[in-house]
C-alpha cells in the first residue's frame, strides 16, 4: 500500500530535487543547441576569427562547392585551430577549396554503395549481424572528405513511418543483433528524439548492442549534457560510442576530455575511428600523437580508415604505399592496444577490409 501511494506522499525535498534536475537538463540542452546555432557558416567570419588574410586565400577557396556542401564549424572546434596558420590540420578538414573541383577517376557520389544496400528508407544493411540507421541528416561540423556529403538525406529521412518500416525489416532478419546509429550524425538529434528512436529499436529482443557513430562530441563537447547521460544510463544493452577524431590537436579541450570521462563512468565503451588524410594527419608522428591523446582521454583507437573515394575529396587521398609506411612506423612505436586497424571499405565485401591489423 505504501509503495502504491509513493507518488502521492513524495517529500517536498524529493520534488524539489527532481524539478532542479529537470531545469538543469533543460539549461544544458539549451547551451549546446545555442552553441551549434552560433557555428561559423560563412568563411570570411571563420578566417577573420583565425586572423587569416582572406584576400591571399581567395584563389584557393571554392564558394560554389561551399554552397552545395556548406561550411559549418562550431566555435569550440575553431578555438582549437592555430591562428594565422592557413595550413592548420583542423582548418584543412573543413575549409572548402578549389581542389574539390578536380574530377578524379573512381571518385563518385556514393563510394561505398549505401543506396544499393538500403532495403528501406534510412536503413543500410551491408553486414549480416549489423544494420545501420541514418538517424539524422545533419552534422555539427561539415568535413570536406565526408563520404556521405552527397547522400540524399531528404529522401532518406527517418520519419516515424520509416523507423517503423526499418524495425519491421530488422525483425525479419534474426541475424541482426546490433544497430548502428549514424548519419549525418545521430547526436544532431535532441535527447527526446534520440530516446524515442532507441526505445523503439531496443524493444526488439534480438538487439544486444547499440553503437553510435558520431563526431559531434569532438567538435561540440557540450552535447554530452546531463540529459544525454541520463539516456545512456537508461540504455539496457551494451552501448558503444565510436567517435571520429583525426588529429591530436582536436583533444586540446578540457571540456572534451571531461565529456569522455563522463561517458566512460557511465559504462560506455569508447572507440575512435580516424581517416588518413593528406595534409592533415599523413605522418606516423601525427598518428602516434593521436593514439596517445585518445588513450589519455579514455578512448581506444579502433579504425584508421583509408579515404573513401567520394567526389571532391581526391586531394585528401594518401597512397597505399605511404599508408603502409606510416602504419609500420606506428607499429614500431606503439603498443598493440594503441594501434588501430588500417582498413578500407570495399564494395561488395561482407566486412571492412583490414589492410593491416594490431600486432600482439
Amino acid at each position: 500500500m505504501i509503495a502504491a501511494n509513493r507518488r502521492e506522499v513524495a517529500s517536498p525535498e524529493h520534488l524539489k530535487s527532481s524539478d532542479l534536475r529537470t531545469q538543469e537538463n533543460a539549461a544544458s540542452s539549451a547551451n549546446w543547441k545555442q552553441e551549434w546555432r552560433d557555428s561559423f557558416t560563412k568563411w570570411p567570419d571563420l578566417l577573420a576569427f583565425l586572423q587569416l588574410d582572406s584576400t591571399s586565400l581567395m584563389a584557393q577557396l571554392d564558394l560554389d562547392h561551399a554552397a552545395k556542401f556548406p561550411l559549418r564549424v562550431p566555435m569550440s572546434f575553431a578555438k582549437r585551430m592555430q591562428k594565422r596558420d592557413p595550413l592548420d590540420p583542423l582548418l584543412a578538414q573543413v575549409l572548402p577549396r578549389m581542389a574539390e573541383r578536380v574530377l578524379a577517376a573512381h571518385f563518385k557520389s556514393d563510394p561505398v554503395d549505401d543506396l544499393a544496400n538500403s532495403p528501406s528508407r534510412g536503413l543500410i544493411h551491408k553486414y549480416a549481424s549489423r544494420a545501420l540507421l541514418i538517424a539524422s541528416g545533419t552534422c555539427a561540423v561539415n568535413c570536406r572528405y565526408c563520404f556521405r556529403r552527397e547522400y540524399p538525406y531528404a529522401a532518406a529521412s527517418l520519419s516515424p513511418s520509416a523507423l517503423a518500416e526499418a524495425i519491421q525489416y530488422i525483425q525479419l532478419q534474426p541475424k541482426i543483433n546490433e544497430v548502428i546509429l549514424s548519419g549525418g550524425d545521430p547526436l544532431a538529434l535532441d535527447n527526446l528524439s534520440l530516446r524515442r528512436t532507441t526505445d523503439a529499436l531496443l524493444a526488439l529482443p534480438q538487439i544486444t548492442r547499440l553503437r553510435v557513430h558520431t563526431r559531434t562530441p569532438i567538435v561540440l563537447p557540450a552535447r554530452i549534457d546531463a540529459d544525454f547521460l541520463c539516456w545512456v544510463e537508461d540504455v539496457k544493452v551494451s552501448l558503444i560510442m565510436v567517435v571520429h577524431s583525426n588529429h591530436a590537436n582536436e583533444w586540446a579541450d578540457s571540456e572534451l576530455c571531461s565529456a569522455m570521462r563522463a561517458l566512460k563512468r557511465a559504462g560506455v565503451t569508447l572507440l575512435n575511428q580516424a581517416v588518413l588524410l593528406r595534409g592533415v594527419n599523413d605522418s606516423s608522428a601525427c598518428q602516434i600523437a593521436l593514439s596517445e591523446a585518445l588513450f589519455a582521454a579514455g578512448v581506444l583507437p579502433y579504425y584508421l580508415n583509408l579515404l573513401d573515394p567520394v567526389s571532391g575529396s581526391a586531394h585528401f587521398a594518401v597512397s597505399d604505399v605511404d599508408a603502409h609506411r606510416i602504419y609500420h612506423e606506428m607499429a614500431a612505436a606503439l603498443p598493440g592496444f594503441l594501434l588501430p586497424k588500417l582498413v578500407r571499405d570495399v564494395v561488395g565485401t561482407d566486412a571492412k577490409q583490414v589492410i593491416a591489423a594490431t600486432r600482439d
